[in-house]
Formats: C-alpha cells, sequence, structure tokens
C-alpha cells in the first residue's frame, strides 16, 4: 500500500504565514526565560529573547486551534491508517530577536517522501522550513521541521 498519495504530493511549496499581533515585548521574554530556567541576564531583563522563543510566541495569537488544540502551523494532514510522530527540529539562529520585533513566520513545506521503518512499516516524512522575519524583513531564525506519519499495525 503506498501513503505517499498525490494529495500528499500537492503539499511540496504550500505556505502559511502568519504575523504577530504585536511586537514581543519585555515581559514575554522575561517571562519566557523565568519558566525556562533561563538565568541570563539578558533574557531576564527583556532586552534579547532567549532563542526558541521566537518558534512558540504570539504570531499564532487568535488562530483556531486543530483537533489537539494548537494554533500554528498545521497542515491538516490525515493518511489514513497512520499516526503522527514529531520527528524534531533543527534550528538556525541568525540574529538576537529584541522585544520591540514583531515577528512573521513563513512556514513552506519543502518536501515529502515515503520510506519504511526498521520493523517494515510504511511511514511519509515531510519537511517544512519556517522563517522567522522582524517588521524590518530581517532574517532571524530559521527552522527546519520533520513530521512523519507512521502506519499502524491493522
Amino acid at each position: 500500500m503506498t501513503l505517499l498519495t498525490d494529495e500528499v504530493r500537492a503539499l511540496v511549496g504550500r505556505s502559511r504565514t502568519y504575523t504577530a499581533p504585536e511586537p514581543l515585548g519585555r515581559a514575554s521574554i522575561r517571562y519566557f526565560a523565568l519558566a525556562t530556567g533561563d538565568d541570563d541576564p539578558r533574557h531576564l531583563a527583556g532586552d534579547v529573547a532567549p532563542p526558541t522563543l521566537v518558534c512558540e510566541t504570539n504570531q499564532f495569537t487568535g488562530l483556531p486551534r486543530d483537533e489537539n488544540g494548537y494554533a500554528g502551523h498545521g497542515w491538516h494532514l490525515h493518511i489514513p491508517g497512520t499516526r503522527e510522530v514529531r520527528g524534531g527540529n533543527s534550528y538556525r539562529f541568525h540574529q538576537p530577536v529584541r522585544p520591540d520585533d514583531v515577528v512573521t513566520a513563513t512556514w513552506t513545506v519543502t518536501d515529502v517522501a515515503e520510506r519504511t521503518t526498521g520493523s517494515g512499516a510504511g511511514m511519509v516524512v515531510v519537511t517544512s522550513l519556517a522563517t522567522y522575519t522582524n517588521q524590518a524583513g530581517d532574517l532571524l531564525v530559521e527552522n527546519e521541521e520533520t513530521l512523519i506519519y507512521v502506519e499502524v499495525a491493522r
């Protein structure tokens, strides 16, 4: 059985863009640092955001939540007979994120591939690239994400 359908292949090149409704803010930076146990004085003062805050923040405010309660860049992909597994993220940080930055995230599906697990189950690997920019269009962060849809035993 092939899991890689035309519908799944059609995801390649699809993009979604989200822009925060307001600047990141010193309080958000400070609270994120405190919540994650980050003791960098620049983060605790709210001067510079901890690296991954930009990837988890207010550009998704006000978006509808999916069936798992997640608001963000979901592709609403359902491959019958599979379960979704998060395959991981790879970040590249280009410059500090400041409290006055209004962040825009653009997610683009860059690849889909069908593979087989070590136990012989089929799976589809979906790779996407997110770019995060500020209000001036400056590149802040790149985040490559992998989602894996693994065939479940029948």
